[in-house]
């Protein structure tokens, strides 16, 4: 397989992430990464991602996360067709919901905002804040539409990391990258 197939790769890696024997025992360590690694933040808004396909669900340490100081929000993507990007709403347990066209439960009728943090899901990653998603190109447009530009946060497992990843032309570098093995790398930190 040529190292930079991408669908190929994407084919592979959701294959092998639904197949780990162990995804729940890795997901609750990440979980735990994910915790500790948003006690040093000062964000006040997160924009997350509704888990498909053996993702990582980063909505109950973000609740936690959120519950401790009313005034954090948490948000779920919403697609805008026409523009290719992501919008966020709020998200709350129990919050009604609604499918998206593609199929993924997203707030119904909750208030948009602009986080200044992003929990970016993927399928693999690469060196130097490269990241590899399903290919549609949202979550990268995204990023590089909003101003000011929120931190982006690659979430995933450690058997995705893909050390001969080359960029695409519509790739954002990631500002961090967080694993069940720990932080990957953070700008930041």
């Amino acid at each position: 397989m040529d190292a930079n197939d991408r669908a190929a790769i994407r084919h592979k890696l959701i294959e092998q992430r639904l197949a780990l024997p162990n995804r729940l025992d890795l997901a609750a360590e990440l979980q735990e990464v994910l915790s500790v690694w948003l006690l040093r933040r000062r964000e006040t808004t997160i924009g997350a991602y509704w888990p498909i396909k053996g993702e990582f669900d980063p909505l109950p340490t973000l609740y936690r996360w959120g519950e401790t100081h009313p005034h954090r929000r948490i948000g779920l993507p919403v697609v805008d067709k026409v523009h290719g990007t992501l919008r966020f709403h709020v998200w709350y347990p129990g919050c009604p919901m609604e499918e998206d066209a593609f199929h993924i439960p997203k707030p119904k009728d909750t208030e948009e905002f602009k986080p200044q943090l992003m929990l970016v899901p993927c399928l693999g990653f690469g060196p130097a804040g490269l990241r590899l998603g399903y290919g549609g190109g949202f979550m990268d447009k995204t990023l590089a539409e909003m101003d000011p530009r929120p931190a982006a946060v690659g979430i995933g497992y450690a058997h995705g990391f893909l050390p001969l990843l080359k960029p695409s032309q519509l790739d954002v570098a990631l500002d961090a990258m967080l694993t069940e093995e720990g932080v990957v790398w953070d700008r930041e930190g």
